[in-house]
């Protein structure tokens, strides 16, 4: 079904999405690849038509919207907008999203879904027939290997390459900094055919902007016209909220930098029958299930001495995913210090601990959880019944390896 949408109707979408309350601290102000390129007149786009892959988290530092932007830019034709999952606003948790229109600038523009239901709708289908000189990339990533829009930033670039089409990555910050890295680096890429998840050889945490990650990526793709329009003003350990940028939630279960904080590795219970605490106040910073006695995970979390981390019992009925309607019990982390805590350890600790007092209760879905993780190597030191210390190292192996595999593509 296509629908219009007015600039007017763009802007309420957007707004409706919220940011995070004032800042705590700001270091700098960052100007984002689309602010970068508004300042030098919109010279790399001179006199060119162009697709726009973006959504509510592409906006400028005055808050409009880089399709509002470019629509309006003189030279510049913006003939087409695709959305990756969760749609333009991007709200949405169905498994297809439509496509529609839209109107900026005066003119009507088609916005082509890159979510149609399985890994072929993600890849663009239309920079011939739209006879397109260039594609333009802006979304705001989260830092973590398996957020769905790093793929669909690698199809865009793959697909520009065959069509010998302009691909241009309008660079945005790692929100949770480009300083740490966590988890096992992906080992197997033949899952990239099945899981948008899992489309790199990174560390689950990888420390990289998306503009430095498309580098890396095009390293194989080999599209010799790749352009990056670089930040001002970033630097490798800030943290989102010390960049001047406001927070646009880039999805419906990322409504703050905590909750991007803790996704790399709270987000691995998701193959499993826990709740994440999607559809309760803090998604990514809590796990629960009815079976679950809180003051028994506590016992055995608290030796453990995570830093950078408090752990207490609470309560919630989640209103969507896992457990939906149901009252469950389970544990709440609260980060105390953003620059210790480690959430790949965070979700070693909590799942030793479930296993061990759950045995019967707790489900994986192993090839999901392979796919996220990054290697079968860990259920099968698990079911080797391999200690603590040996899963650790294999979580340690990856940033240890990847520190160096980076090198030639950092931007900052």
């Amino acid at each position: 079904m296509r629908s219009a949408i007015t600039l007017i109707g763009l802007t309420i979408l957007m707004d409706a999405c919220g940011h995070a309350p004032a800042t705590r601290r700001s270091s700098a102000q960052v100007l984002t690849g689309i602010d970068v390129l508004e300042g030098d007149g919109f010279r790399e786009l001179q006199g060119k038509r162009v697709g726009l892959i973006t959504n509510a988290t592409g906006r400028d530092r005055l808050g409009r919207s880089s399709a509002a932007v470019l629509a309006a830019a003189p030279g510049v034709t913006l003939v087409s907008i695709f959305t990756p999952e969760h749609g333009i606003s991007p709200m949405s948790e169905a498994a297809q999203i439509s496509s529609t229109t839209i109107t900026l600038a005066g003119r009507e523009i088609p916005i082509h879904s890159l979510f149609g239901g399985g890994l072929m709708s993600m890849r663009l289908q239309l920079i011939d027939a739209e006879r397109l000189d260039a594609l333009v990339y802006d979304i705001q990533d989260v830092g973590a290997r398996f957020y769905t829009y790093l793929a669909t930033m690698a199809m865009a670039l793959e697909e520009a390459a065959k069509a010998n089409v302009e691909f241009i990555v309008l660079d945005r910050p790692d929100p949770i900094t480009g300083t740490i890295l966590e988890g096992p680096v992906l080992d197997d890429l033949g899952l990239r055919k099945l899981y948008p998840t899992a489309y790199f050889a990174v560390p689950i945490r990888y420390g990289m902007t998306i503009g430095e990650i498309a580098q890396l990526h095009n390293a194989e793709v080999k599209h010799s016209k790749l352009g990056i329009i670089k930040l001002k003003n970033w630097r490798r350990e800030l943290w989102y909220d010390e960049t001047g940028l406001p927070w646009t939630p880039p999805s419906p279960n990322m409504p703050d930098l905590d909750a991007a904080a803790m996704y790399p590795g709270i987000a691995l219970f998701e193959p499993t029958n826990l709740s994440v605490g999607r559809g309760t106040p803090l998604p990514f910073r809590w796990v629960g299930a009815p079976w679950i006695e809180p003051q028994a995970v506590l016992a055995r979390l608290e030796p453990a001495l995570l830093e950078g981390v408090e752990f207490s019992a609470q309560d919630y009925t989640p209103t969507k995913s896992n457990f939906a309607g149901l009252l469950c019990h389970g544990v709440r982390m609260t980060i105390t210090d953003r620059e210790r805590v480690r959430p790949t350890r965070i979700f070693l600790k909590l799942n030793e601990i479930i296993r061990s007092l759950y045995p019967e209760e707790l489900k994986v879905e192993w090839p999901g959880l392979k796919s996220m993780v990054g290697t079968i190597e860990y259920q099968l030191l698990l079911e080797r019944g391999a200690g603590p210390q040996k899963l650790s190292d294999l979580f340690d192996l990856g940033p240890e390896s990847f520190a160096k595999t980076r090198e030639p593509y950092l931007l900052y």
